[in-house]
């Protein structure tokens, strides 16, 4: 999402590094008050990316099963506490709600911190601040520009693949398709008619792609030049030299 917030003028490169620290900082809590102030922060950061929440909150659907199941796993076979409800053999212990909402809060925070940096970053930003942090691993062969390519069109094609599902789901209903009633086993086989001409089109994306570089001569990452250089300043500078520190105090203060 294109903007001029601060987030969106940031050093790729920092925002990659306080990601990092930032994914660090989240493993590193062990207490409700610690993903207290953790999410005042982070909201802070949402703030000041200009960005509307509804995009936040729209990353977070993909995970929602997942949260949710981690929930009732950690509702129903963790104990220890005050039971709080007793559901036929299981039971809901206090020590199990409190497991449950810290891991709920911990998927979150993660989905959140990297939607703040795929929203505020264009691909190519990324995939160079990735090279760049990915350089000095050449030197034992590993191919940092070829990963970095890889990534960028993963990224740019995740929008497209989104659109044509639709497209293609749009037309299976107007044919008649049934793809929402029935059991969980009728809709996962209902999926197969969606699959076959996604997966048909994205191998033909693919190829096109392919041909589209050879005719513009790419040969990879040797001896290429940029257009626009990475130029870090001393606000990216101050931007990781925060997030090291908050994951210093915050690992001090768990010990």
């Amino acid at each position: 999402m294109p903007g001029e917030s601060l987030l969106h003028r940031l050093d790729p490169r920092a925002k990659f590094i306080a990601l990092i620290l930032f994914i660090g900082t989240i493993f590193v809590l062990r207490t409700m008050f610690g993903y207290l102030l953790l999410g005042i922060v982070i909201f802070w950061l949402l703030k000041i990316s200009r960005l509307p929440l509804r995009y936040f909150f729209r990353g977070l659907k993909p995970v929602f099963y997942i949260t949710l199941f981690t929930l009732i796993v950690h509702f129903l076979m963790t104990k220890g506490g005050v039971i709080l409800m007793r559901l036929g053999p299981l039971t809901v212990e206090s020590d199990g709600v409190y497991l449950g909402i810290f891991m709920a809060l911990r998927i979150i925070f993660l989905v959140v911190c990297t939607s703040i940096l795929t929203l505020t970053t264009s691909p190519i930003a990324l995939a160079d601040g990735l090279e760049y942090l990915m350089r000095p691993l050449t030197k034992i062969g590993v191919p940092s520009h070829e990963i970095a390519m890889m990534m960028t069109i993963a990224l740019r094609f995740i929008p497209t693949l989104m659109e044509e599902s639709e497209k293609i789901m749009k037309a299976q209903l107007a044919r008649g398709a049934d793809l929402e009633s029935g059991s969980v086993f009728r809709r996962a086989k209902s999926l197969v008619p969606l699959l076959v001409p996604l997966f048909v089109s994205a191998f033909r994306r693919a190829d096109d792609l392919a041909v589209a570089m050879e005719a513009r001569c790419y040969r990879g990452g040797e001896g290429r030049t940029r257009l626009r250089e990475l130029q870090a300043t001393t606000f990216d500078y101050s931007v990781v030299l925060l997030s090291a520190l908050l994951l210093i105090a915050v690992a001090w203060s768990q010990v």
